[in-house]
């Protein structure tokens, strides 16, 4: 008996022992996942602290998905997510690229990104999605392209290179000076550029500031429809037919709505001796700090482009009629690229409100190597880069555009100087 009694406590002694050891085990492994997510998200907060580019912030596959393709997603297992009025972005079309692109990393919309990888240098300016745009509900990333040849050689004038040839003097580097007096084979000659052209502005509402620079780092992208031709990459060397017309869209709506504009047409490879095109934002960049320096109520910088994209893609319908869609792009290698996506933001939303798909998103974008990583964008929080339309929008889009772009610009503006004397009274009234 007394032998059972002891087999059965020993029996009961190493179950003991057992659970203990499994419990044990199960602590050691709870610890160990503390620690570890303890770890990953000290590791979190220094990398935004160390690293404050939208590219590691919202980098991947996932900045490239539309947002309505996630919520369609999560409808499926918490239907109360979806609104049967808006259309399923839930596809056979969308829900094949987003399994493609999970298991490859490489997007079917864009073959460039097959070879990027392999490509040295290929993949550095891969744009990246911030804000997604009703006007884009395949999340393509802006397309802009160097001028070829010839596209850019029509400035004998001014001592422009021949043949348009893209060389990089020995020793210069690809970095952007702050100093808009910097010699070597980038400098612009010449006085800075005059104020709106000499002529007399009409009274606005602002009391006679300028509060908006309207400018062009790259002045000769032009349009199909303007220029009368079929091009791949339609460039011009004339006032008109280009990103010049649109600014000047732009400048007289933002007019008429009461808001003073600087509009700077400078047409570098005209004026810069040796010009490079790989050196386009510093030319631009000495061009707005010359009118900053002339006028300090300039707080609005605003460098207008076009995308190279065709009509298809660049332009939708409202009402029966037809606007060139728009992209918001702001400088990856801006150390306080948050300010100025935050403006972006604030034009970007209005848009999405009041003319849904003219937008086409807020992107972020390096310079691949070369010397526009920040689009000239640490000059002001409130400057930002805005391509409007593409290579195939004709004039009444164009203007259609600019003029609903300037009225939610004027909104903005109007709002922040609600802002900025609400907070002037403030400050009175405590002093």
């Amino acid at each position: 008996m007394n032998k059972i009694l002891a087999w059965n406590i020993g029996k009961w002694k190493k179950r003991c022992l057992h659970v203990l050891a499994m419990g044990r085990t199960l602590l050691l492994l709870m610890i160990i996942s503390a620690l570890f997510f303890v770890v990953l998200g000290l590791g979190g907060m220094a990398e935004k602290h160390l690293n404050n580019s939208p590219v590691s912030s919202m980098k991947g596959f996932a900045g490239a998905v539309s947002s309505s393709f996630f919520v369609d997603m999560l409808g499926m297992e918490m239907p109360h997510l979806t609104q049967k009025e808006q259309a399923s972005a839930f596809s056979g079309e969308n829900l094949t690229s987003f399994v493609f692109q999970l298991l490859t990393n490489v997007n079917p919309q864009d073959p460039k990104s097959l070879i990027a990888r392999e490509m040295p240098g290929m993949g550095s300016n891969q744009p990246v999605l911030l804000r997604p745009g009703s006007g884009n509900a395949k999340a393509e990333a802006p397309e802009d392209y160097q001028p070829g040849p010839g596209l850019i050689d029509t400035a004998s004038a001014g001592g422009g290179k021949s043949g348009g040839e893209q060389h990089i003097p020995p020793g210069q580097d690809n970095t952007d000076p702050s100093d808009p007096q910097d010699s070597g084979d980038g400098e612009v000659k010449g006085d800075p550029p005059p104020k709106s052209g000499g002529k007399e502005e009409p009274s606005t509402p602002t009391a006679g500031k300028k509060a908006v620079l309207v400018y062009h780092s790259h002045p000769r992208e032009g349009y199909n429809p303007l220029l009368g031709t079929k091009s791949d990459n339609p460039s011009s060397g004339k006032s008109t037919g280009n990103v010049f017309q649109v600014g000047t869209y732009l400048s007289d709506s933002l007019e008429k709505l009461g808001i003073g504009v600087e509009h700077a047409q400078e047409d570098y490879p005209t004026k810069v001796k040796d010009y490079n095109w790989n050196y386009s934002y510093k030319y631009s960049r000495q061009t707005v700090k010359a009118a900053l320096a002339q006028n300090d109520d300039l707080t609005y910088l605003i460098d207008i482009h076009r995308d190279s994209q065709r009509h298809n893609k660049t332009t939708t319908t409202i009402n029966n009629l037809g606007y060139a869609k728009v992209y918001f792009i702001i400088g990856h290698e801006n150390p306080n690229w948050q300010q100025n996506e935050a403006f972006a933001a604030k034009i970007h939303k209005k848009l999405e409100a009041k003319y849904p798909g003219v937008s086409r998103g807020v992107w972020g974008k390096d310079g691949g190597g070369a010397n526009n990583g920040e689009y000239n964008q640490t000059l002001s929080p409130n400057s930002i880069l805005i391509e409007i339309g593409g290579i195939d929008n004709t004039a009444a889009e164009l203007e259609r555009t600019s003029k609903v772009l300037a009225d939610m610009i004027a909104e903005v503006y109007w709002d922040d100087q609600k802002v900025d004397k609400a907070s002037a009274e403030k400050t009175s009234q405590g002093g």
